[in-house]
């Protein structure tokens, strides 16, 4: 197969390919920091109404391909089952979309959702105090990160009603055993806190070699959520950091524009 497909522009909707660029660049920006897993973990986004009409349909990467290999126009579009909406070749992991599908279809505010497998998400998500309370990071995400305990892979749909009453409305979530997640109502926002979540296990996963830590008193981060303004609609809510990452993609290879 061929990794890139010719995009129809004249007759898709200008906000659906607003959409594939935007996240096509996000796959190359998770690339570039070093959170692709080969072929497998996923990034999705759900389509605005002025394209579906309201119906529920979303972008995803074609299973088979790296992230250096995703583009606009060969981002598959796929439905809540994870079913086909296009001629695109390219198959879809099954595996992949059923935590994201769970999580779009029962959290409104859910627009995007990221997965990462990083070594240091997982070497947190394997201990069994999860994150420490300790650092710059984690003390902007205080009473923010939601546990999930780990059943295996996620290819079974039953696992969803525990997944989604472990979330809540917690934007960030450890899968114990398994890795990070992050959903939004805007992809630079879950990129924000995903960067957030993986500065503050890498800065654990390095502490920890250290000996015993200073932890941070629950007033104080607190307050350090309250202050944190990327967090902040007014403060772009990730924009500012996503787009810099963007002109770094664009700077070594801007062909997930095509």
């Amino acid at each position: 197969m061929n990794a890139i497909l010719k995009p129809v522009v004249s007759t898709m909707h200008p906000d659906e390919w607003k959409a594939r660029v935007q996240l096509a660049a996000c796959y190359r920006v998770f690339d570039m920091l070093g959170w692709a897993e080969m072929i497998y973990n996923h990034i999705t986004v759900r389509l605005p109404d002025s394209v579906t009409g309201g119906q529920k349909q979303f972008l995803i990467n074609p299973f088979g391909l790296h992230y250096s290999e995703v583009t606009a126009s060969n981002l598959l579009k796929i439905d809540v089952k994870g079913n086909k909406l296009d001629d695109n070749p390219w198959p879809v992991n099954p595996a992949g979309f059923t935590v994201h599908s769970a999580i779009h279809e029962n959290l409104p505010q859910a627009h995007c959702v990221m997965h990462t497998h990083t070594t240091a998400g997982l070497a947190v998500a394997c201990t069994a105090g999860g994150l420490a309370q300790n650092n710059f990071y984690s003390a902007q995400l205080h009473g923010l990160v939601a546990y999930h305990d780990f059943e295996g892979i996620t290819i079974h749909a039953d696992e969803a009603p525990r997944l989604l009453k472990n979330i809540g409305d917690k934007p960030t979530v450890i899968l114990r055993n398994h890795g990070l997640l992050t959903w939004a109502p805007t992809l630079p926002l879950a990129f924000v806190r995903l960067w957030t979540l993986q500065r503050a296990c890498e800065i654990q996963m390095a502490q920890a070699a250290l000996g015993p830590a200073i932890p941070v008193p629950v007033a104080v981060a607190e307050k350090t959520v309250a202050d944190s303004f990327q967090w902040d609609q007014r403060f772009g809510a990730g924009q500012d950091v996503f787009d810099a990452m963007v002109r770094r993609v664009n700077r070594i290879d801007d062909s997930y524009k095509h």
